[in-house]
């Protein structure tokens, strides 16, 4: 703030010595603007020049549909310059017309008090407390609050996320919690509660219809932009966001719940009641408790079911996550129960499958007796590939196997050849032949057939020879029974016989030609 005695020293400074401005302001140690202020009389001030700008040819227009429709928007005036000639961007022109509205004096609307009975209503409602993140999973974090209308006291109960089977476990919880039930609970217009509204017209959703008819409440959902109807669970969702959520340390969501718990039945309950500064929320909730329903005998499941299909592998997906199953339920449609704490998996009534939930994703969750099942079978079908019967019989084979393998030679057709040396010589022979030629290092099929063969010679046995038969199932099924060698020879015996009377027949015959 510069004084009188200063101010005057600038104006004799500036008109009777001709000081420039700025060696004024220099001289003086002050900003250059406030001598300018000093100096320039309110006349004298500097015109600030006014710019044209797009919207000026259009403000003739603007303001005579204004006056004729109020309440066209924006969006739609914009449009309607466009087509006149208006470049501008839509914001800028947003904020123009703002400005260019006619005044509108509107009556403040008027709300009347909400007037409860104890035990007549409580109101629910989600509260957005942002993101969690487990894993590679980002999970909303949302608390489900239900207020009772008369007492205020709250019931709250945090979840990853808000499904119907969330939106459920927290009206059950919620109702144990108070030992009774609201004869009428409100609702915002939730997708959990309401699907279908046009005016009056609603249509509820068929599980939260359940839910009633098993509690015996009455849902009824508030008016559209009618937040005051159930401004009671608001101020207890913004109470709860400022006196719990701020600032406050938790491990994962069922820590988050403990603390949520103790805060409803301490600090929550223990401020003062709004109708009665002199009472608090925990006395008056003890007179509304008894005017309750009474809570029926069994519970409402909560659970989410649904189906999934078992591919070749032995694992059903829920939420990108995999959960295995006996082997045997591959290629099946199974129904997935799921809870808050685990996944179930059920063959109809039967129970095949446990798991804990995961709420990562990505992850395979599996159970060790369902994979040694697994592992078995594999194992099983393992043992009879033909290389493995091989290598049983004959564990040499093995080493033969890997010697060709590095020669580049075909494996299928080795393993062909040594498989008709197993089921010609047998296991043990062919262990021995195949030692001989790794010993030899001639490590081939030829080599070790040709070693078993010598040992025939030896052995003085004839040399075997391979049938080949057409792949004619009529030709290679059929079986052929063996007969005693003693046979042939009586056979042969037979042949000489009747060689020998042939010949007797002919000199017979010879010796009547010559007339003897």
């Amino acid at each position: 703030m510069i004084d009188a005695a200063t101010e005057a020293e600038i104006l004799r400074l500036f008109h009777a010595e001709a000081w420039p401005i700025g060696t004024i302001a220099r001289q003086l140690n002050l900003h250059h603007s406030a001598v300018e202020r000093v100096v320039r009389r309110p006349h004298e001030s500097r015109p600030t020049p006014v710019r044209p700008m797009m919207i000026d040819i259009h403000r003739p227009f603007i303001r005579e549909t204004l006056e004729r429709w109020p309440d066209l928007t924006a969006r739609r005036l914009y449009d309607m310059c466009v087509d006149r000639g208006f470049k501008g961007s839509p914001s800028h022109f947003r904020n123009l017309v703002s400005h260019m509205r006619p005044e509108r004096v509107r009556k403040p609307e008027a709300f009347l008090r909400l007037q409860v009975s104890p035990g007549e209503q409580g109101q629910v409602d989600w509260g957005h407390f942002g993101h969690v993140t487990v894993g590679r999973a980002r999970r909303q974090l949302l608390a489900f609050v239900l207020v009772l209308s008369w007492s205020r006291m709250i019931f709250v109960r945090f979840f990853l996320g808000g499904p119907m089977p969330s939106f459920l476990k927290g009206h059950v919880e919620a109702f144990a919690f108070f030992g009774g039930v609201p004869r009428t609970l409100l609702y915002d217009n939730l997708k959990s509660a309401v699907l279908e509204r046009h005016g009056d017209a609603i249509r509820f959703h068929p599980t939260l219809l359940d839910l009633a008819k098993h509690y015996r409440f009455k849902p009824h959902p508030v008016g559209v932009r009618r937040g005051n109807e159930k401004g009671r669970v608001e101020r207890a969702i913004r109470f709860l966001r400022d006196s719990f959520f701020a600032g406050r340390q938790w491990t994962d969501v069922a820590d988050l719940n403990r603390q949520a718990l103790e805060w409803t039945t301490s600090r929550a309950a223990d401020r003062q009641w709004p109708d009665d500064t002199h009472r608090k929320v925990r006395e008056v909730f003890e007179e509304e408790k008894p005017k309750l329903l009474q809570l029926p005998g069994d519970g409402f499941p909560t659970d989410f079911i649904d189906s999934v299909k078992i591919p070749k592998t032995p694992y059903a997906r829920f939420e990108g996550n995999d959960y295995t199953v006996p082997p045997e339920f591959v290629k099946r449609t199974l129904t997935v129960a799921v809870s808050e704490t685990e996944v179930r998996l059920l063959d109809g009534a039967e129970l095949v499958a446990v798991h804990e939930r995961c709420y990562d994703k990505g992850q395979q969750i599996e159970k060790d007796e369902h994979l040694a099942e697994l592992r078995a079978e594999k194992r099983k079908a393992k043992h009879s590939r033909p290389t493995h019967r091989l290598q049983r019989a004959a564990p040499s084979t093995a080493q033969l196997l890997e010697a060709a393998g590095e020669r580049g030679e075909n494996l299928g057709t080795v393993t062909a050849h040594l498989l008709r040396l197993l089921e010609r010589y047998g296991g043990k022979r062919l262990d021995g032949a195949t030692q001989t030629a790794l010993e030899r290092g001639t490590p081939h099929p030829r080599s070790v057939q040709m070693i078993l063969e010598v040992d025939d010679r030896q052995r003085g046995q004839q040399p075997r020879v391979d049938v080949a038969l057409p792949d004619d199932p009529r030709v290679r099924d059929v079986t052929v029974r063996s007969h005693e060698l003693a046979a042939y020879d009586t056979l042969r015996a037979t042949a000489d016989d009747d060689d020998d009377g042939d010949a007797t027949d002919a000199s017979h015959t010879k010796e009547v030609a010559d007339g003897k």
